[in-house]
């Protein structure tokens, strides 16, 4: 019942969305986890942490494109089912569904309770923030268990790599706004 009520309010162009940058979230992964290993391995810090700000910029990217609270989360999911589901890029089995979805949903809760929809630089950074610090923070919980300052340092940069996601999920939705694709308010 919650969910056919939840799913009935994206459009069938919502659901093409969701599922294409579902899949770029997915294929791009490869490409930019061992660029980021350059960056991050003489740090001591996971590669996630800096890649994520990348991960995360398609979630912000689908709810400027669909202006629908959900979004994220949905993208969320379908990401961790394909990841579930193929066994691809080191599942970490069950756990895969929280550490792709909670994301996700940190970004629809933040632009809920903003009343924002990715219509602006502040909330597209916020919301790659948190969907980055989200995603960093739960993957240290279950696998890394950093000491306290290198779990900050690594914090700290989640939060610039997903804010960057965010102005880059921005800057790129703006650029599709000028064709006329896109939600129209946001």
């Amino acid at each position: 019942m919650f969910w056919q009520k939840f799913i009935e309010k994206f459009s069938v162009l919502d659901l093409i969305i969701i599922a294409m940058l579902s899949a770029l979230g997915i294929a791009t992964k490869p490409i930019v986890v061992p660029i980021t290993h350059i960056i991050t391995g003489p740090l001591l810090i996971p590669g996630g942490v800096v890649a994520g700000g990348f991960y995360m910029m398609w979630l912000v990217l689908g709810v400027g494109l669909t202006g629908k609270c959900g979004t994220a989360t949905l993208i969320g999911l379908v990401q961790a089912l394909m990841v579930f589901g193929t066994g691809i890029f080191g599942s970490h089995g069950a756990m895969t569904l929280l550490s792709y979805t909670l994301p996700g949903v940190a970004i629809d809760l933040a632009l809920w309770f903003t009343r924002h929809r990715v219509c602006c630089l502040p909330c597209s950074f916020l919301a790659g923030v948190l969907a980055n610090i989200c995603g960093s923070g739960l993957v240290n919980i279950l696998y890394f268990r950093l000491p306290l300052v290198p779990l900050m340092l690594a914090l700290t940069v989640a939060a610039l790599s997903g804010g960057l996601g965010g102005i880059i999920a921005y800057k790129i939705l703006h650029q599709l706004k000028k064709t006329g694709f896109g939600h129209k308010t946001a």
